[in-house]
């Protein structure tokens, strides 16, 4: 009997709550409460820009500042490179017999995300510290430095190259040379 009168009870506040004629809108997270929309959504036309945030930490705004810009320069190399890893396993047990039968199953599943970039000329392009003392941080890259570093770097490993090239005909030359000396006085 007490079941039944808590399930009329139960109803019967679903019904009152349901009368109003609208859905209740659910309240929105309280920490991103005004937040700009590069927060959530981190686009900047004409450059790769990504945000990162850090708790306000004892250590000072400078520290917390890092802290987020670090966390932002780590989300930019994943933009321009990421290697992954990832492993995922399945089990499933059939024990017992008849109708005592039990299934087991585990599923389990790994990621592992790994990035190395050098990062040359991000910015910070925008700053928000949310009510629940957290500081974000949008950080930008400009696409033309990446383009322009790119070509430094090639450029730079071509003449590597030439020069390891001239090294080994020099090397090779000089074996030559010494075979021949060697060769002649045997």
């Amino acid at each position: 009997m007490k079941k039944l009168i808590l399930l009329l009870a139960a109803m019967s506040l679903l019904m009152v709550g349901c009368i109003g004629g609208q859905a209740k809108k659910e309240l929105a997270d309280p920490c991103f409460k005004d937040a700009p929309q590069w927060v959530i959504n981190p686009q900047v036309e004409g450059a790769i820009a990504a945000t990162g945030s850090a708790k306000k930490s004892a250590g000072g705004m400078q520290f917390t500042r890092d802290a987020a810009m670090a966390n932002a320069r780590s989300e930019i190399s994943r933009v321009l490179e990421v290697k992954v890893k990832t492993m995922m396993k399945d089990f499933t047990q059939v024990t017992g017999v008849g109708d005592a039968q039990t299934v087991d199953k585990v599923t389990s599943s790994v990621s592992k995300q790994v990035s190395s970039q050098v990062l040359q000329g991000t910015m910070q392009k925008d700053a928000w510290f949310s009510p629940c003392s957290e500081l974000y941080v949008l950080v930008v890259l400009d696409p033309s430095k990446v383009a322009m570093e790119t070509k430094k770097q090639v450029v730079s490993s071509m003449k590597k190259d030439d020069a390891l090239w001239q090294q080994f005909q020099a090397q090779k030359a000089q074996k030559d040379l010494d075979a021949a000396v060697d060769k002649e006085f045997q």
